[in-house]
């Protein structure tokens, strides 16, 4: 399982990587490896509103199905056309490829997020 040190992690297997009042969000590669073969993903449209909490999208593997979380509130800027054109870039590298890139309207919510090793602690 490969864990980056430089982002946060939920306990639902999501990464946030923040830079200044944005954040970018996407699925942790401990997350892709239990999905197995991702083969379509759906993510919310460029303005969407989002509380932390919300789906922010779906992801679909030959095993499952599995909505994707926001940890923090914020409204999508932008969406990685290229994971929804091509999924199975997420199996390729989780970290290089993100979902979505939110405004944080709230950077508290932060604060209840994992580092590194709590992450990699949570995950065994």
């Amino acid at each position: 399982m490969n864990v980056l040190k430089d982002l946060l992690y939920t306990k639902d297997h999501e990464w946030i990587k923040v830079e200044g009042e944005k954040a970018y969000v996407g699925i942790t590669d401990y997350a892709q490896h239990a999905l197995g073969d991702i083969v379509f993903v759906e993510l919310a449209e460029v303005d969407t509103a989002l509380s932390a909490g919300d789906a922010f999208g779906a992801v679909e593997s030959v095993k499952a199905a599995s909505d994707v979380y926001i940890a923090v509130s914020g409204t999508v800027i932008e969406t990685n056309e290229a994971v929804v054109d091509d999924p199975s870039l997420l199996n390729q590298d989780a970290y290089a490829n993100w979902m979505i890139c939110v405004t944080i309207s709230d950077k508290s919510e932060l604060d209840g997020l994992m580092n590194a090793e709590q992450y990699e602690a949570h995950c065994k």
